[in-house]
């Protein structure tokens, strides 16, 4: 793998000082950037493979630029960040963030937590399996475009988190899929007590398909024990 490069963009000079130094310590090349502005300016000269976030910043907040930066590019996401109510971080992983840690936070988990995420999003391309798509119901996972496409040809792109549940999904149908098993998959880390990346992500998933009229029950919920893909594949 690559040696990873990591965005930190954070407002606070301290925070900043001590994320370069966490990251450093790990072998990681990092950058930085106090704003929107600066980051735009770092994504279109660098190959960047993490972005690290706070949500309060000026200018536009770190909500506002992730779902910006969801448009137009897969990069992995981490929020860290003071905001630690539950409809933020909902919020934050429905924008498509990969994973989401509240200050104060413990160093080494933090570098565990990005090592992971990155072991996951800069291994995607060995990963994925030698088919180009999946094809259910009448809908198809595009493994190229990271994107569902619906019956009328529709292109619909799916966030990292979306994408390898669909995946795994698809690889898997029929079977019942823990929310550990899931988010193990999703994002290489564990699941901790009231972490809901997992339903958050099911929800968005479901969304999908539920807007569309005519297409059954694709992901089930199987209470007490988790999820199960029932789409019928070709």
């Amino acid at each position: 793998m690559a040696t990873p490069q990591i965005l930190i963009v954070e407002d606070e000079t301290i925070t900043r000082n001590t994320l370069k130094s966490i990251f450093q310590a790990e072998g990681y090349n990092t950058f930085e950037a106090c704003d929107g502005n600066q980051m735009q300016q770092i994504l279109s000269n660098k190959e960047i493979h993490l972005i690290v976030m706070d949500i309060n910043l000026p200018g536009k907040n770190g909500l506002m630029l992730a779902r910006e930066l969801r448009e137009h590019t897969k990069t992995a996401l981490m929020f860290l960040t003071g905001r630690n109510n539950e409809v933020d971080k909902i919020l934050g992983l429905e924008i498509g963030a990969d994973d989401y840690i509240t200050k104060p936070f413990n160093p080494r988990e933090l570098a565990i937590r990005a090592r992971n995420l990155l072991q996951r999003t800069m291994g995607d391309v060995k990963d994925e399996p030698k088919v180009d798509a999946y094809r259910f119901n009448g809908w198809t996972l595009d493994i190229n475009q990271h994107a569902l496409i619906n019956p009328e040809g529709e292109v619909l792109k799916l966030p990292r988190s979306e994408f390898r549940a669909m995946m795994h999904f698809c690889q898997n149908p029929g079977k019942i899929q823990t929310r550990e098993e899931l988010l193990k998959k999703m994002t290489g880390r564990e699941l901790k007590e009231n972490d809901r990346t997992v339903d958050v992500t099911i929800r968005r998933i479901r969304k999908h398909f539920e807007d569309h009229d005519g297409t059954p029950e694709i992901i089930s919920t199987i209470h007490g024990e988790g999820y199960r893909f029932c789409g019928t594949l070709e």
